[in-house]
């Protein structure tokens, strides 16, 4: 058993339940990568060692900050608020896909389908790995050129019947369908639109991206949520089949959470969860 800092702890790979857990989430904490126009972490020691013998913090921060899953309520008007999903959707066996992609490409059915249409189940969670992850910083490129979803993938999710769709950059929209490009308050940055005319052959941005974060709104409005900026130890987990944990705050009206994505496998098959019967 490893010793962390003088204390015994089970650890991921080797524990008395012999299971293998996989942390899939990026770190939260201070001057980590933030979504462009939010405010940035703040965290202080209102308690500490010298002073009380105790630590205490108070955390100033977005929900959408590092992974974190939306509730539906963050982009359509009139859906559930994160205290109001049943806990379920937060818990299930699902697959990691592989689908690499460059900047600003996109994502949609016939790459889902030619990756996972054959091994996808109902009621799955899916996290596709782009190699996206291995970017993440404070950086324009991670927050404002990463390839992203268009519509026809968010039609996919539907038509398989998924329960949860994570992906490894910063939205489960291109980022030109988001407020980065000529999008409800944006653009947030207007230099883009000459850069993507020109990496385009010519087009517009406006074209190419007529809708404001349509997956977003097609996940939402069917019961399927999303998680943003997973990380971590994905590639480890790549192409496997898994059982995932992502539970949020019970955080009434909440738009979103940070959250601990942990993919879990049983090697040995031995492991059960309990049958709940009294004692």
């Amino acid at each position: 058993m490893p010793v962390i800092r003088g204390v015994p702890m089970e650890s991921n790979l080797e524990n008395t339940m012999g299971l293998e857990f996989h942390d899939l989430s990026h770190p939260f904490g201070l001057q980590k990568p933030n979504w462009p126009y939010f405010q940035d972490v703040q965290i202080e020691r209102i308690h500490y060692m010298a002073k009380s013998g105790v630590l205490s913090q108070r955390i100033t921060t977005s929900m959408h900050h590092t992974t974190h899953i939306d509730a539906p309520a963050h982009v359509v008007e009139g859906t559930p608020f994160m205290d109001e999903v049943p806990l379920p959707h937060f818990f299930g066996s699902g697959i990691v896909v592989s689908i690499p992609k460059k900047q600003w490409e996109q994502i949609g059915y016939d790459d889902l389908e030619k990756a996972a249409g054959k091994i996808v189940r109902p009621r799955d969670v899916v996290i596709v790995n782009t190699g996206w992850h291995e970017k993440y910083e404070d950086s324009e490129d991670y927050f404002c050129r990463s390839p992203g979803f268009v519509k026809s993938a968010g039609e996919w999710f539907v038509e398989k019947k998924v329960k949860v769709v994570g992906h490894d950059t910063q939205a489960n929209d291109h980022p030109l369908a988001t407020a980065i490009g000529p999008h409800r308050n944006g653009p947030i940055h207007p230099h883009l639109a000459a850069e993507y005319k020109q990496w385009s052959g010519g087009r517009d941005w406006k074209d190419d991206f007529p809708e404001w974060e349509p997956v977003h709104r097609i996940l939402f409005k069917n019961g399927i949520l999303g998680i943003e900026n997973v990380g971590g130890e994905i590639d480890k987990v790549t192409g496997k089949r898994c059982t995932f944990a992502m539970f949020p705050w019970r955080w009434e009206r909440g738009d979103g959470c940070i959250i601990r994505l942990v993919a879990i496998a049983d090697p040995k098959g031995e492991y059960r969860i309990e049958k709940g019967e009294r004692f």
